[in-house]
């Protein structure tokens, strides 16, 4: 069986990571200096460049304060995985693909979710807004204890849950005259 991170190149992973997250170009991850000069590469992945900023003296990385950093699974294993996150498949079927343990796969999509969550900007709405539909709840539903309280302050017809409104008092009338 081949793996599916047997065929995802972790160079090719932290360049696409580069382009992502810096589209501008790189910039520190503390001050968002754009002065930063390259500091090697690190020591164990040597296709994550480290960087230093001249403005706050700060050491990065390609990972730094993202949801990659210090993680014990690889980066082709992570970018596989959302990859396969995009395509809707369950963290069992990603577990399989990537020849990871389930556990291990719950845990990284959560914190994938996660982190997504974390940097969606928030909608403001300006101008005018116009909407289409809206459901008001109808009451106690699946509360039928609620429902039968409620009922007991009612009066009339409505006290028994039928009907309601103008109509059933109407019926009340005739039957009286």
């Amino acid at each position: 069986m081949v793996s599916l991170t047997a065929l995802i190149d972790n160079g090719k992973c932290y360049e696409l990571i580069r382009q992502h997250r810096w589209p501008e170009g790189v910039c520190c991850t503390r001050c968002g200096s754009v002065h930063i000069i390259k500091r090697g590469k690190d020591d164990t992945q040597h296709e994550r460049q480290r960087y230093f900023c001249k403005t706050c003296e700060h050491h990065f990385d390609d990972l730094s304060d993202s949801v990659f950093a210090g993680r014990h699974q690889p980066l082709r294993v992570w970018v596989g995985c959302l990859y396969l996150m995009g395509l809707n498949l369950s963290s069992a079927q990603i577990a399989h693909e990537l020849d990871v343990h389930e556990n291990d796969v719950h845990k990284m999509t959560s914190a994938l979710r996660q982190a997504v969550v974390e940097k969606k900007p928030e909608v403001e709405l300006s101008g005018e807004v116009e909407f289409d539909e809206v459901y008001v709840t109808a009451g106690h539903k699946g509360q039928p204890e609620a429902v039968k309280k409620k009922a007991v302050k009612g009066v009339g017809a409505n006290s028994k849950g039928f009907g309601g409104g103008v109509r059933s008092k109407r019926k009340n009338r005739r039957s009286l005259g």
